[in-house]
């Protein structure tokens, strides 16, 4: 069986410096919002290039509470208005919903399945304030053309690149384009902790000030709390693990563009649409190859008998969802057509040059 994504594999290749970085920080007595949280966020702005890295429990604590900051900044209120991708993952719109903002839904371009830029302008309205575009599957949103939609009508930009570590684009990387960004480390990004863990970035002093003391019951000093904050702090475990694996990242994303230009070289079934790459190879980091056909579910059963794990990323877009039952009547067609018809493929920087070829052999010996 070709595994969708072996993260023990993955992990296992830097096992003895994670066990390292467990003692550091089981000998340092300290274990919350030390030396390693402090010194991840220092590497991973300078990853980033941004000039500030906030650790946050996870990638949804990252958008929440970047829109919450905004809020206390006064620079959003309640009922305004936010631009999400409609074939999102729900992540990016209940951030949206827990700070009593109002989610826009707006369709992505069928070629990159990120948000159409022809279409944010016709979504804006007086009530509109941030555009969150999401870089989808590790592919950069167009941020070039959306960054100069939010200049031209004074909105923000959330970039959500719980997806995208390390693209690039034009010279700057995904978390550097908008005014902000959240990243999630869930075991299975491309960094991914060993366990739950999230990071902001950004360029602005002011947002990141707010965001240190909002993460930490909103205080920047002990017992004084200017902001009613959450507990949402990177633990010292995850931050001393992903200091390991931070290293490791461009040489993991280099070998996934690897196997991506082998699938797109390769696979000539005509029934299978194949991904495309809009902005240069290096703006896409393939988190997942994702695949479209009109018989997904004959497509995926055929995959499992050659031996080959797929996966479905995501079969029921947000406003179909049941917590979002009073959009369900918005017609999103692309939206739709593309829940309905992606397949995901094994991309895993551990797969070997012949378990490339055998889901190529795969993918080319589906008929409909």
């Amino acid at each position: 069986m070709i595994n969708f994504l072996d993260i023990k594999a993955i992990n296992g290749q830097y096992k003895e410096e994670l066990k390292q970085a467990f003692n550091r920080v089981l000998d340092s007595g300290w274990y919350i919002c030390g030396n390693e949280l402090s010194s991840f966020e220092k590497e991973f702005a300078s990853f980033c290039e941004t000039t500030y890295a906030i650790g946050v429990a996870n990638g949804l604590d990252a958008l929440i509470l970047t829109l919450r900051a905004w809020k206390e900044l006064g620079k959003i209120k309640e009922g305004d208005e936010v631009l999400v991708p409609a074939n999102t993952y729900i992540a990016s719109v209940l951030a949206v919903t827990e700070n009593k903002l109002r989610p826009v839904f707006v369709e992505p371009k069928l070629s990159s399945y990120n948000l159409d830029p022809d279409l944010i302008e016709k979504a804006i309205t007086p009530k509109t304030r941030v555009i969150l575009p999401v870089h989808l599957y590790g592919q950069l949103a167009e941020m070039d053309k959306i960054s100069q939609i939010a200049s031209k009508h004074n909105l923000l930009v959330l970039e959500d690149s719980a997806q995208a570590h390390g693209a690039l684009y034009k010279g700057k990387k995904a978390g550097n384009w908008g005014d902000a960004s959240g990243f999630s480390f869930y075991p299975g990004k491309n960094l991914g902790a060993l366990g739950d863990a999230g990071a902001i970035t950004t360029n602005d002093s002011e947002l990141y000030s707010t965001l240190m003391a909002l993460r930490n019951y909103g205080s920047h000093e002990k017992y004084k709390n200017l902001f009613k904050g959450v507990n949402s702090r990177l633990d010292e475990v995850q931050a001393a693990f992903l200091r390991v694996k931070l290293n490791y990242l461009s040489k993991e994303n280099s070998r996934r563009r690897e196997i991506a230009k082998e699938y797109l070289k390769n696979i000539s079934n005509p029934h299978v649409q194949l991904p495309q790459v809009l902005l240069g190879d290096e703006s896409h980091v393939w988190h997942l190859f994702i695949v479209r056909t009109s018989q997904r579910a004959k497509l995926q059963a055929h995959l499992k008998e050659k031996g080959i794990m797929t996966m479905i990323h995501y079969p029921i877009p947000p406003h179909k969802q049941g917590a979002y039952s009073e959009y369900a009547s918005i017609n999103l067609p692309t939206t739709e057509k593309i829940h309905e018809e992606v397949l995901s493929l094994p991309i895993d920087p551990t797969m070997s040059n012949q378990d490339v070829l055998s889901v190529i052999e795969g993918l080319n010996s589906y008929n409909e």
